[in-house]
């Protein structure tokens, strides 16, 4: 069971500074013997302002099968609790509630958390991505990440975008 978080826990941990610990992290096939997507997982850490160093995953999948379905994510890690998806941008291959075939961005709120649903469980439409690669941008922009790159899809939308 997720612990609650509060929405100013939540942003504290999207603002956080983290710094990818293995940028080479390697795709792998996934299920290894039939793979329907491949994947990478980097792994990234933050100094909290009390000292303490908190840890995230970092994730890409893609499908080999149907190209506009992947999906990008943050975990924290905390110690001795479950993860914590704070995020996920996915691609535009299905329907969420009102948002029909588009990208989408699902956020961990306070509000999903205390109704008992999947913290990430509300999502946003975007037009910040087209593609797994774009959608790494976002990520690495929106949480503060180094260590890594990723190339936008549209250069014009950084620095400043509020979705």
């Amino acid at each position: 069971m997720t612990r609650s978080y509060s929405d100013d826990e939540l942003r504290d941990l999207r603002q956080l500074p983290k710094r990818v610990t293995n940028p080479g992290a390697r795709w792998s096939d996934k299920p290894s013997a039939h793979p329907v997507h491949k994947q990478r997982i980097f792994q990234a850490t933050g100094t909290a302002e009390d000292r303490r160093q908190l840890r995230f995953l970092i994730y890409q999948r893609q499908s080999l099968r149907d190209e506009p379905s992947y999906s990008c994510g943050i975990v924290y890690l905390p110690p001795g609790g479950p993860r914590l998806t704070l995020a996920r941008y996915n691609g535009p291959n299905h329907q969420h509630r009102d948002i029909r075939y588009k990208p989408h961005i699902h956020r961990a709120t306070e509000a999903a958390i205390l109704a008992g649903r999947k913290p990430e469980d509300e999502a946003e439409e975007t037009t910040r991505y087209e593609t797994l690669e774009g959608a790494l941008a976002c990520l690495i922009e929106d949480f503060r990440l180094s260590g890594i790159r990723a190339e936008p899809d549209h250069p014009s939308l950084f620095n400043g975008h509020q979705s």
